[in-house]
């Protein structure tokens, strides 16, 4: 007989049967039409699957990919022997008057004292004239019913009413130089601000008298500044050439530059006089960067990269500078002219010169424009 028990067990085991064919039945048409709603996050959208093609350009675009682990793991080995093997003078911009850092061979960098005070100082007030300007620019037609310069201006003329009053606590600067920060600040920067908040608005022309009754002082500034700065590292250099005696002839040097110190830059400049011109693209270089300051790092890797290169372009093409050039950059050169020719134009093109010139790397043709060319002209 069959008691309540073993019925409960059988249409138990019955269910459990049943459930698991419904399961089966459901993984099976799942696996078909569908996956879990958690896994749609990680498989590939529904349609047609990559074709041929695409799969063949991502098989052999790969290559290029698995290159950079092998270029990184060199580069850093190039730059160990590089260190061990040759000096290294790296030159970069800082809001102090610059950076110089000396690479020994095998041994820890030295870094020089940075240009004296007075530079920061001079650089400091000029700065502040300027943007005073950049303060007051923008409300030149709505100043009067446009009050948000007001509380701007406040703020920072109380700044400014405290570095003049702190000029005459400054040690170890000239007598001339002191009257030259404190009539900026005093007779031009203030008296500005002055007469802007107690008239409680300002023109175009007022903006104007103030620009330039201060530029003259502005001028002074800038000069002072660049005098002692030059000064410092010309100093510098003579005793880190003096110091590496013999070597120097061996020694590298970079320095960084943004757009608007590729012309006039301070450092490189500095760093051309001591090392000659044949130096200039061959041991010497200037780094293009996107911002003023750049880490030694960074300098170093990239520094590393263009040296190392150098081998390899000697090794590919016979020619030691090639790889100082874009690689592509010839080829671009004839493609740029077809393209040009065939829309009936010019092409406009940069001078074609040797891969191991020595020409300054920036604009040197003084016909190339027309007008001023220093502050004094101006």
């Amino acid at each position: 007989m069959l008691n309540f028990r073993d019925f409960q067990n059988k249409a138990l085991s019955g269910c459990k049967l049943a459930v698991a064919i419904g399961l089966c039945l459901q993984s099976t048409a799942m696996a078909a039409d569908d996956v879990p709603d958690y896994m749609k996050i990680v498989t590939l959208n529904e349609g047609a699957p990559a074709s041929k093609d695409k799969i063949a350009f991502r098989n052999v675009y790969a290559i290029n990919e698995a290159m950079f682990p092998i270029y990184d793991a060199r580069i850093a080995l190039y730059k160990k022997h590089l260190r061990e093997r040759v000096p290294l003078i790296m030159g970069l911009f800082s809001g102090a008057g610059g950076r110089f850092i000396l690479y020994p061979p095998g041994k820890d960098p030295i870094e020089a004292p940075p240009p004296p005070s007075i530079y920061k100082l001079s650089k400091a007030v000029g700065h502040c004239a300027m943007v005073t300007y950049d303060l007051v620019a923008p409300y030149c037609n709505s100043s009067a019913t446009d009050k948000s310069w007001v509380a701007e201006m406040k703020a920072y003329r109380s700044s400014v009413q405290s570095a003049l009053e702190s000029i005459d606590d400054l040690s170890d600067i000239k007598a001339e130089d002191r009257e030259l920060l404190k009539d900026t600040l005093k007779n031009h920067i203030l008296a500005f601000m002055d007469k802007c908040l107690e008239k409680g608005s300002f023109t175009y022309d007022d903006v104007i008298a103030y620009t330039h009754g201060v530029k003259g002082n502005a001028a002074k500034l800038i000069t002072l500044a660049t005098n002692n700065q030059v000064a410092h590292w010309f100093k510098v250099l003579e005793e880190w050439k003096q110091m590496l005696g013999k070597d120097w002839d061996r020694t590298y040097a970079l320095s960084n530059s943004i757009y608007v110190a590729r012309q006039n830059n301070i450092l490189f400049t500095v760093l051309a006089n001591f090392m000659g011109e044949k130096a200039i693209n061959d041991r010497l270089l200037l780094m293009e960067t996107t911002d003023f300051t750049a880490s030694p790092d960074d300098m170093l890797t990239g520094f590393v990269r263009i040296i190392s290169d150098r081998a390899l372009g000697k090794s590919f093409f016979n020619d030691y500078y090639m790889m100082d050039y874009e690689l592509l950059g010839s080829g671009g050169r004839r493609a740029i002219e077809a393209e040009a020719a065939r829309r009936g134009q010019k092409a406009l093109l940069p001078p074609l010169v040797p891969f191991n010139s020595n020409q300054w790397p920036m604009r040197i043709d003084p016909k190339s424009g027309s007008g001023p060319c220093t502050l004094e002209e101006l």
